[in-house]
């Protein structure tokens, strides 16, 4: 034990041993569930647009669309499903009630925004969809069902070459929704100018 405390230690050595102990010492944070979240995006986007993905496609998209169904609030996740079960049966004024109480108490909750504009696409209230699709795109500009809805929404509108544009952005998202793919491909073959 002498022979140690006289024998030189080497700085290189020494500093190695002083990072050691302050790495030891220091304590990482776990990450917040919407860090998580955005790093679980951020993994299916790239699966997605890796070669050969297209097996993996369904499974990476229905992911992201669990994923962007979850939020950090358990209450905004239920009303949020009880908004879906609303406007699936129809009951569309009940979905309204609902998605505008949930977006005032989580004006971040992008899928909210995204239902919204469902909604007031299925009430045929463009304006209002188009605006719930800006701030849904804001949220998340990977929105690949917000960029469709939004050319659905605009080729209702008789805006064929925005609707078209919007379309070609959400392939750019997810590659493999083939019911745009097709809607592009119809809508070129019709108005090769655009």
């Amino acid at each position: 034990m002498l022979l140690s405390l006289l024998v030189p230690v080497p700085a290189a050595l020494a500093q190695e041993n002083v990072s050691a102990e302050a790495s030891a010492s220091v304590k990482v944070a776990p990450k917040k569930p919407a860090e998580l979240r955005a790093e679980e995006l951020d993994r299916l986007f790239g699966q997605l647009h890796r070669d050969g993905a297209e097996s993996l496609a369904a499974t990476a998209e229905k992911k992201i669309w669990d994923n962007w169904a979850r939020n950090d609030s358990i209450t905004a996740e239920v009303l949020l499903g009880q908004a879906s079960k609303a406007m699936n049966a129809q009951e569309y004024e009940t979905a309204e009630i609902i998605l505008d109480r949930l977006l005032e108490a989580q004006p971040g909750y992008a899928e909210a925004w995204n239902r919204r504009a469902t909604l007031n696409f299925l009430a045929k209230r463009y304006e209002k969809s188009l605006a719930d699709i800006a701030k849904v795109l804001e949220l998340e500009p990977r929105h690949f069902g917000a960029l469709s809805g939004r050319g659905m929404i605009l080729e209702a509108m008789d805006k064929p070459d925005e609707a078209l544009a919007a379309y070609r952005e959400a392939l750019t998202m997810n590659p493999y929704m083939r019911a745009v793919e097709e809607k592009v491909k119809m809508m070129e073959k019709a108005r090769p100018d655009i």
